[in-house]
């Protein structure tokens, strides 16, 4: 049976690629992945290339993510971006990624600030949750997965949590941390359930049963098919797997497979 809920796979550029690199990259990508009803293929470049990008691009094959913006829509606010000036160039938002959390101490409530600003200019937000290597020895997982989703959440309606795609990127499996290990599926479809778990205690299980939540952390074209199979999992944040065109095509053509089996 066809589950009614989207599979995504977003590649997460981060902090590569000039703008005409980009270019380059996205006429690459454009020729060899077709568009698909269920699988819904989302690029996050870096900020200075969404704009020409947004141009280029075919938006029944691709849509356009940002990595990261200002919560307020306009101000004295010297170096940042407003949500409100990326309309029109992005239909999602990456927002609470482990690299803003810990790198540039993004608080809760800034994550919480930026959940409601994507939702108020239209876009829709991709929440990152996930626990650190301590606090899953510590056996602090449950409540660091809880924490995060309640913090992230607290200004989103019962009808805006529709909106809402969650992304479960455990800190201790990401490649970029110099000690990252694979995630084992059994880790990952405990880690949903928790995350169904709780937003069925904040919004009510139909909530929980229809929100989209995507793995990301050390995903490659060998290792997607095992989490795309993992029940509950709608989708992939991928990393660097994405900067390369050949594995991330595969990853593509996987979960159009693995989307057509079901």
């Amino acid at each position: 049976m066809i589950s009614p809920r989207k599979t995504y796979i977003i590649a997460n550029w981060k902090m590569n690629f000039t703008p005409g690199e980009s270019s380059l990259y996205l006429n690459r990508l454009s020729k060899r992945i077709t568009p698909s009803r269920n699988v819904q293929v989302i690029l996050a470049p870096s900020i200075v290339s969404l704009q020409p990008l947004s141009l280029q691009i075919n938006r029944r094959q691709f849509k356009l993510a940002a990595q990261n913006f200002y919560w307020r829509d306009y101000g004295a606010f010297t170096g940042e971006t407003s949500v409100s000036q990326l309309r029109g160039f992005v239909d999602y938002a990456i927002i609470g990624h482990s690299e803003r959390r810990y790198i540039f101490n993004e608080s809760e409530e800034d994550i919480a600030q930026k959940v409601a600003a994507a939702l108020r200019n239209g876009l829709t937000p991709i929440l990152c949750i996930g626990e650190t290597a301590m606090e899953r020895s510590d056996g602090e997982t449950a409540a660091s997965i809880y924490s995060q989703l309640a913090n992230g959440l607290h200004e989103v309606s019962k009808e805006d949590i529709s909106k809402i795609i969650i992304a479960y990127e455990p800190v201790w499996a990401i490649s970029s941390n110099k000690d990252a290990r694979p995630a084992k599926p059994a880790d990952i479809e405990e880690a949903q359930a928790l995350i169904r778990k709780h937003i069925s205690k904040l919004y009510g299980k139909t909530a929980s049963e229809e929100i989209s939540i995507l793995y990301g952390g050390s995903v490659n074209s060998d290792t997607a098919g095992g989490y795309l199979s993992i029940r509950g999992i709608d989708g992939l944040l991928v990393g660097s797997a994405s900067l390369i065109a050949d594995p991330f095509c595969a990853i593509v053509e996987t979960a159009k497979g693995i989307k057509n089996e079901r």
